[in-house]
């Protein structure tokens, strides 16, 4: 069983994550490919002390790239939805 810090990587920093944590109280993770929602779940909520609500999943697919003559494409990458419970925060600062 792999341990809760392999199941989450990192929290994303993008302008939509940082719209979605004010209004919506969501963050977007990057998680480990083969992690299920509810792995997921028990993993946020053991690392940052916080409760679940909802956790929904996207696999993102590996774009192709080109370095001069050779063409090659990055890995495929799992992000995550979190809902918290009304209340609840992430303090990405500590992070």
């Amino acid at each position: 069983m792999k341990s809760s810090y392999d199941i989450v990587k990192n929290i994303l920093r993008t302008e939509k994550s940082s719209n979605q944590m004010v209004s919506d109280n969501k963050y977007l993770l990057r998680v480990a490919l083969e992690a299920n929602k509810i792995q997921i779940k028990h993993a946020v909520e053991e690392i940052f002390n916080v409760r679940v609500v909802k956790v929904n999943t996207i696999k993102m697919r590996g774009k192709w790239k080109r370095l001069r003559q050779k063409a090659g494409k990055t890995p495929d990458w799992k992000k995550a939805i979190v809902t918290l419970k009304e209340g609840d925060k992430i303090d990405i600062a500590t992070t």
